[in-house]
């Protein structure tokens, strides 16, 4: 099967609101990622809402911070 078979399919253009959903769900996924790294390397994580952004339009949304705790590390314990 040679490469010309084959030929790029643009994804279809999304709307504004289409698009900030799809930019939240990447953050989000990016995220969770990265926290379950932490987990990993021995780090705790909650994450904790700190306000609520309103836009005026009776939509909203809450923001976060990360709270961070770090265990122990095994070559502490070993000192």
């Amino acid at each position: 099967m040679s490469n010309s078979d084959f030929e790029r399919v643009d994804r279809p253009e999304l709307d504004p609101r289409d698009r900030a959903i799809h930019r939240v769900a990447d953050a989000v996924h990016r995220l969770n990622e990265a926290i379950q790294r932490a987990v990993n390397d021995g780090v705790s994580v909650e994450l904790v809402r700190v306000s609520r952004h309103h836009g005026g339009n009776g939509c909203w949304g809450d923001q976060v911070v990360p709270t961070i705790r770090e265990t122990e590390r095994k070559a502490d314990k070993a000192s």
